[in-house]
Order: structure tokens, then sequence, then C-alpha cells
């Protein structure tokens, strides 16, 4: 049987498939891979690995022989689970690996904004660097602040650890356990997304909830990007509604907003919350596995529908 992998991936992950018996066919754009790409060479393969930027539509899980679609990423937003239980496609993901290094990132988004890491780089390779000043470029301290986690999840629960240790105290929204919303906004100091992209969280940060949060507060997003509504987030920026933002993900990637590359209280980031090699490595044995279980019969480790 022969298995798509759409995008390279790291190198153990074709291994395990090759080792198995499969046969791996793999698509090695260094640009995601196009739908109509994914539709030519989708035809006799029994088992997708899918990434977040594939649109795995009715045309994608209707393709005759396919078994399984093993996403190689923990959320699946751009999965069609009600057409793939329609067609008898297994879907499974990859929780759990990406979840150290996606919170490892939230905080250097973190630093970055509080240190202003962005702007003192910049100052240093113009040649404005005179020497150290008491009033040179002042941030803001992490210690003794105040975090809103939006999503306390696995990804959120570990930032919590590390912002615990940063001796930072740390508050809590979610659909079923914390605080109100509108409260973690009023309240906190930074406020780092880490809730799934949904029909409810959809721009759930807009204008309105922008103008709950306190004037010197910072947002992080290293969830999903349309959670946040990049015009609505230019204007709080421009006009000191916010002080501040860490962006790992956008709204239309791989487009960003032209208003944020304007901003100098903005750190921006290609979608890099994941990319160690160690998670890297987790995340193509995780799809690997997910993906043979099922080719084999049995049930994957890791199955969403």
């Amino acid at each position: 049987m022969k298995v798509l992998i759409s995008q390279e991936i790291h190198p153990c992950g074709p291994e395990m498939l090759e080792a198995a018996g499969f046969e791996v066919r793999l698509c090695t754009s260094s640009a995601p891979t196009d739908h109509a790409t994914l539709m030519r060479e989708l035809p006799g393969c029994a088992a997708l690995i899918s990434m977040p930027t594939d649109r795995i539509d009715v045309s994608v899980l209707a393709t005759a022989g396919l078994r399984v679609v093993a996403q190689h990423a923990v959320g699946y937003d751009n999965i069609d689970l009600a057409e793939a239980e329609r067609q008898g496609v297994v879907v499974t993901h990859t929780p759990g690996a990406v979840t150290e290094s996606t919170a490892e990132m939230t905080f250097a988004l973190m630093l970055a904004l509080a240190r202003r890491l962005r702007e003192g780089d910049q100052l240093v390779r113009d040649g404005r660097f005179l020497g150290w000043h008491p009033m040179n470029l002042l941030g803001f301290d992490l210690f003794g602040s105040r975090l809103g986690i939006v999503g306390p999840g696995r990804i959120g629960s570990a930032v919590a650890v590390r912002a615990q240790a940063f001796g930072m105290e740390v508050i809590t929204h979610s659909r079923n356990s914390g605080m109100s919303l509108a409260r973690l906004l009023r309240e906190s100091d930074i406020v780092s997304l880490h809730c799934p992209l949904t029909e409810a969280t959809h721009h759930l940060i807009d204008a309105a909830t922008l103008r709950q949060m306190k004037p010197t507060a910072v947002l992080i997003n290293t969830a999903r990007g349309p959670v946040v509504n990049e015009a609505d987030l230019v204007e709080a920026l421009e006009r000191g509604i916010i002080a501040g933002a860490g962006l790992d993900v956008f709204e239309r990637e791989p487009a960003v907003h032209p208003g944020l590359l304007e901003c100098t209280n903005v750190v921006l980031a290609p979608h890099l919350g994941t990319s160690t090699i160690g998670t890297r490595a987790r995340m193509a044995k995780m799809a690997a596995a997910n993906a043979i279980a099922v080719l084999r019969g049995d049930p994957p480790p890791n199955r969403i529908a």
C-alpha cells in the first residue's frame, strides 16, 4: 500500500513507514502543497499524512482507497471531520508531541516583547547603539506580572508551569472553567491564546475584546491565526488600546496584515511554534504510527474521528 506525505517531514517518519512495508510517496515543495497537486498525487494511496495547510475536503476524502488521514499536527480545523465519517476515513493527529516546544515559543514571544528585543536588535544593526544608558529601551518585567491564559489545555498548562517559574501570577479562562473572558482580559498584563480554532473561537479577539484589555497589556498568539481579527488588532496597536503583540500565527497565512508589518510594538514569527528537531521527529513518528495502525487494521493511538 502507498502512503502520501503532503510535505517533507523529519526522515524518521518515512523510514518507519518503509520499514513497515509501505511505499512512501512524498511531496517535496518548499511551499505548502497546493490542492491540485494533492489531488494529482493522492489516487492509489491508502493513507495521507497531512499538514495544517492542506485542505482536506470532500474531494480528498472521497478518493478511492483512502483509509486514513494522519494529520502531522495537533490542530485539525483544516479537515472536514463530518465528511471523513461519511466516507469511512479515519482521522488522527499528534497531541502531546508539540506541547513543550509551543510553550517555549510562547515565552520567546513574551520575552521579546517584554525586553524590546526586536527594537534593540535593529538599533544595534543600524549603528545607533551608543553604549549603556539607564533609560534606553525600557521594557516591562515578567516577574510579578499577571498572565491570562485563554485555553488552559496541554499547551496552556505547560505555559502556566513556565510562568510560575518566572514568578508570574496565572489566571485562566476556558469554556468550562476559570474566570470569565471579560474579567481575564481586564485583569491580565499578558494575554496568551491557546484555544483551538472553532466557530466559537473565530475572531474571539476583536475590537470589543481588545478594548477590555489594559492599555499596558500585550497579546500573544501561538494558537491559530483566525482566533484574532488582525484588522482590529492593528487598529488597537496603532491607537494605543493595547501595548503590543507577539504573533506566531496569522489570520490568512502566509499573508500578514500590512499594518502589522509597520508596527514597532509587534514581534512576528513565521509559525515556528513546533519548529524544533525533537518536536518534528516526535510528530513524524506519531503520524506514521497512526497511519500504520489503521492500515494494519489496528486502533490508531491518536484517533480524532
